[in-house]
């Protein structure tokens, strides 16, 4: 954390990252918007009404939103949920999630075995991440590859009691595919584990993983061609992505060379001054966001 004296400075004089009161304020420069969902439009209970309509407005306007989320699922599973926790179509004009990244690598090595990590492996959204690939699985002594969907059970499982099994799938070569780069994820006033935190743990353990999702470049990839079926090609500093997580959303944005947005909605829960918490985060992080608002609003 940055150790900040009771006589310093402002901060917000002594960062780039700028505290616009709302999108509308900086929405003229840029024509494009790759959007979290999960923290930022909706916490897995019911949506964020004033972030959807920021999102309607802008489209209104003429620009373009792409949803972009770690989820690791195809993106009509994503969207299947809008309705029921009141999220608008209008505020969006596609979706690409990890889950359709991922099927493009699992897409490319259908002559591999599998050892399946899984919320559960009976778990209906599991299905859809490989459904129609015609892929192999098998136990981590009979697998190639590891395909990390989650935890068993993301609610009550420690990710470390997994390092034996990752250590034995390490010894034997094997290279993970972190279907969803998210160490936690908030669902109401909860979090729980996501596949990141399994990939950590193997990388630490001197494992290979490849990462579909932000805040790699394969997603980012797709989104912009998604972009392209809409007509449109913008300059990347024409591109604004919004989310609430510095280590994926943010540092995502940076490594593709587009301006991020952050916004306090999702994992950090913001209870004292906004600016001053926010800048403390974005340096535990070393990342520097373009702007950073308490919620995305109009």
């Amino acid at each position: 954390m940055i150790d900040i004296p009771a006589a310093a400075p402002d901060l917000r004089v002594m960062t780039n990252t700028q505290f616009p009161e709302g999108l509308a304020a900086i929405a003229d420069q840029y024509d494009a918007i790759l959007c979290d969902v999960w923290g930022v439009i909706h916490n897995g209970r019911q949506a964020f009404e004033s972030a959807c309509e920021a999102l309607v407005q802008f489209r209104r306007g003429g620009g373009k939103v792409i949803l972009i989320t770690n989820a690791p699922v195809p993106k009509q599973q994503v969207v299947r949920y809008f309705d029921p926790l009141g999220v608008p179509h209008e505020a969006f004009d596609d979706c690409v999630s990890s889950g359709d990244a991922t099927r493009e690598e699992l897409r490319a090595r259908t002559g591999e075995v599998f050892w399946r990590l899984g919320a559960d492996e009976g778990f209906e959204h599991d299905q859809f991440l490989y459904e129609g690939l015609d892929l192999k699985f098998g136990d981590v002594e009979t697998s190639t590859t590891v395909l990390c969907i989650g935890l068993e059970d993301q609610v009550s499982d420690d990710p470390e009691d997994y390092r034996p099994r990752l250590q034995t799938a390490i010894g034997k070569g094997m290279t993970m595919i972190c279907a969803n780069p998210d160490i936690r994820v908030r669902v109401g006033d909860r979090l729980y584990w996501c596949a990141g935190v399994l990939a950590k743990i193997y990388e630490e353990e001197g494992g290979q993983v490849i990462y579909p999702g932000k805040p790699h470049r394969i997603i980012y990839d797709l989104a912009l061609s998604r972009l392209r079926d809409l007509g449109v090609v913008p300059d990347r500093k024409r591109v604004l992505c919004i989310g609430d997580s510095p280590a994926t959303d943010m540092k995502g944005a940076a490594m593709q060379g587009f301006d991020g947005l952050y916004v306090g909605t999702g994992l950090q829960q913001h209870v004292g001054d906004f600016p001053e918490e926010a800048l403390h985060l974005f340096g535990t992080y070393d990342v520097t966001p373009e702007w950073a608002m308490p919620a995305l609003v109009w």
